[in-house]
């Protein structure tokens, strides 16, 4: 036989690149299997959650869950929005359950508590943005008859949320208070020797986790779920993020609740899964924002409703610093720092009347 017809050997190197491109690629699938969050559990199926709250249909389809307190809506002279944090639920609402009933009528205040798009009952919003829940807001005004305006109030990831408000839906907003808001690092107006400082502070867990749903939004799911390195220590109830002040109110608040109501506060609000509600909530509040809250324009620049943000002074969860400097910048915002209250302000004894008196001064 000839040399040109004999069969030629396969090289060792022509093997291995062979065996290097399938474990890439069995990697690779499997890695997009493990950073693909599963589908949320569906409200009101057979193997889901069960629906038991009042609920507005949205223009594209979605459910909104609220929960109305205070007043009758019909005799009130003022209508609230309250949003409430991270891992919360309409249920986590200090007004229904901190507030004087007697004050609360006094002021004529009626509530509307709302479940944010993939927690509780509210159904989960696959193209959530920065935006997209302050229009919600304004829907759900318009469906339940709140009139041409109404305040909005907000906690922890949900005071973040009165950003949105103020910026998109400002035409619509009686006045606005911003209770113990997340602050985004990324936020370009703030200093980066104050976000380099405050985010040296964090948990190293929380450095990554946060650099994760900022930079790499889909391994979110992964990140917080793999068992290789710490996931984001509030998903844990890390008791290095929470102050002494916050843990004799956790106390206080889950003591005093029959057992029924303290499973449905431990359960409520990611009953739909983790993904659409917690790991989604990372990626909005820590990505990538389409507007920096000291850009925004005086809402009410004819002195016709007021912006209040409200800090506690040992609060572990979000850096007062970055807080003080925010509020130094937006001269609109009027600030109250609690010496001594920790992030769980709204429910410390006798904050949440301090703050509905100072939202709703001479407004009525």
């Amino acid at each position: 036989m000839s040399q040109a017809s004999q069969p030629q050997p396969t090289s060792s190197s022509g093997i291995f690149n062979k065996i290097l491109l399938a474990i890439s690629v069995g990697f690779s699938a499997w890695a997009y299997l493990k950073a693909r969050p599963p589908p949320p559990k569906t409200l009101g199926s057979p193997n889901g959650p069960t629906i038991t709250s009042p609920r507005i249909k949205l223009r594209d389809g979605r459910h909104l869950a609220y929960e109305e307190s205070g007043v009758q809506k019909e005799t009130a002279k003022s209508k609230i929005i309250f949003v409430h944090g991270f891992s919360n639920s309409k249920h986590y609402h200090p007004f229904a359950t901190s507030a004087s009933p007697g004050l609360v009528k006094e002021l004529g205040v009626y509530f509307v508590s709302i479940d944010r798009p993939g927690y509780g009952e509210s159904d989960p919003d696959p193209k959530r943005t920065v935006k997209s829940l302050a229009l919600d807001i304004e829907e759900l005004a318009d469906q339940l008859n709140l009139g041409p305006k109404f305040y909005v109030a907000g906690f922890s990831m949900g005071g973040q949320v009165i950003w949105s408000c103020l910026k998109y839906i400002p035409h619509r907003l009686a006045g606005a208070v911003l209770i113990s808001p997340a602050i985004n690092f990324w936020w370009p107006n703030l200093p980066l020797n104050l976000t380099n400082e405050e985010y040296s502070r964090q948990l190293k867990r929380d450095q990554w986790s946060l650099r994760v749903a900022h930079h790499l939004p889909w391994l979110t799911y992964w990140w917080n779920t793999q068992t290789w390195f710490p996931v984001f220590s509030v998903l844990r109830g890390h008791p290095a993020r929470i102050s002494p002040t916050d843990r004799e109110i956790f106390s206080k608040m889950f003591s005093a609740a029959d057992p029924i109501k303290l499973n449905i506060l431990r359960t409520h609000p990611k009953q739909q899964g983790d993904f659409e509600s917690l790991h989604r909530d990372l990626n909005i509040t820590f990505g990538k924002w389409e507007f920096d809250p000291m850009d925004i324009e005086n809402p009410f620049p004819n002195n016709d409703g007021k912006v209040h943000l409200w800090m506690g002074d040992d609060d572990w969860i979000v850096p007062v610093t970055l807080q003080r400097y925010i509020a130094e910048q937006v001269k609109w915002v009027n600030y109250h720092e609690v010496t001594g209250a920790g992030h769980t302000l709204p429910y410390a004894d006798g904050v949440a009347d301090d703050i509905l008196k100072s939202l709703l001064k001479n407004q009525n």
